[in-house]
């Protein structure tokens, strides 16, 4: 219907200027339609009962084993300037180091229970399944295993004091660090593909510094994670899986060189937004006390 009314400015081919016109679509029957938006409802719905905090709480209930790591489980201890000076009725407490193995509660348990149940709705074979499956994991194993090390490395920085440290360097930024502080969500989100894994890098740092510099620590985290989001377009694993999934290999460059500038651009937009939300009023008033 938009159509009818508007055009783009320049129409993206993919065989070329003088690529042949493409064919008219086929006919859908209703049930079809239903089929093929089958695995969509169902990710959708289980990701919303995952997401309740009862159902967590209940399926933690069931199974959520925790393991104290050795040698590291309440032997870290933080001092000041990264936390208040200790007061005899109010010491620092140790960092814990505890593995929460949640795999019930997980979302991702969710989102394979949908992918199961997508697929006794769609009439595959539990073959086909496996087979499906298996093609999936070889094609992501790298990208597995890359958002595993970093975060690895989150918590290699928490324990390690890196988080403290670089965020007591970024409060000299003063006043214009909600601004910077929401670009290194972007770049964190940039260099390792991953908005969680980014926030388990630089949470910490973030909270340090908002901390350090007297604004809300609440604030920082969620631009840790806005910004972040903004990153997602240049970030390399979306890239690659942008051109894997439209058959367009070898053409990564060009996409990046193109989201680029708009990436950079949105998230400037969302870090002056973050300063705003910092100290003037009445964008102050949008944020969690």
């Amino acid at each position: 219907m938009l159509l009818r009314f508007w055009q783009p400015a320049k129409i993206w081919k993919l065989n070329g200027d003088n690529a042949a016109p493409a064919p008219s679509q086929p006919k859908h029957h209703a049930g079809e339609i239903w089929k093929a938006w089958t695995p969509w409802i169902l990710l959708s719905v289980l990701i919303f009962i995952w997401g309740v905090p009862p159902t967590k709480k209940f399926l933690n209930q069931i199974s959520a084993p925790e393991f104290k790591i050795p040698r590291l489980h309440n032997v870290v201890v933080r001092t000041p300037p990264v936390v208040p000076v200790p007061t005899p009725d109010k010491p620092t407490p140790p960092e814990e180091a505890i593995f929460k193995f949640n795999w019930l509660s997980a979302t991702g348990t969710g989102i394979l229970i949908a992918a199961l149940l997508a697929g006794v709705a769609m009439k595959f074979s539990p073959r086909e399944m496996l087979r499906v499956y298996w093609a999936t994991l070889v094609r992501v194993r790298f990208s597995l295993v890359t958002i595993a090390a970093m975060l690895a490395l989150g918590y290699v920085t928490k324990y390690s004091g890196t988080d403290a440290t670089l965020g007591l360097a970024l409060a000299q930024t003063g006043a214009l660090y909600p601004f910077f502080g929401t670009m290194l969500g972007w770049l964190g989100v940039a260099l390792t593909g991953s908005d969680t894994a980014s926030n388990v890098i630089f949470g910490g740092l973030q909270k340090v510094t908002a901390e350090q510099i007297h604004i809300s620590p609440v604030l920082m985290c969620a631009a840790n994670s806005s910004g972040g989001v903004m990153g997602k377009m240049v970030d390399a694993q979306s890239i690659v899986v942008a051109s894997t999934a439209t058959n367009w290999y070898g053409h990564e460059g060009s996409i990046l060189r193109y989201v680029f500038f708009h990436s950079v651009a949105l998230a400037a937009l969302v870090g002056i937004l973050v300063f705003l939300q910092a100290y003037v009023f009445p964008f102050t008033q949008m944020v969690p006390r």
